[in-house]
């Protein structure tokens, strides 16, 4: 894995933290892990089925 440094307003981090204090996640790295490959997989998700239904490809589901 590779690390990267993000500013986060503080807000998000006590949010995260709280999560983590709940028990929903293990640790705030693991939250920010699950968020951003979420995000990934709904945005490209999303362009791919633009790009289907531009080129006239119907996704079954």
């Amino acid at each position: 894995m590779r690390l990267i440094a993000v500013h986060l307003p503080e807000k998000l981090v006590d949010d995260i933290q709280r999560l983590v204090d709940n028990g929903l996640y293990p640790n705030r790295s693991e939250t920010i892990r699950i968020a951003i490959r979420d995000l990934l997989k709904k945005e490209l998700w999303t362009q791919g089925t633009a790009r289907n239904e531009a080129s006239g490809v119907v996704a079954e589901g």
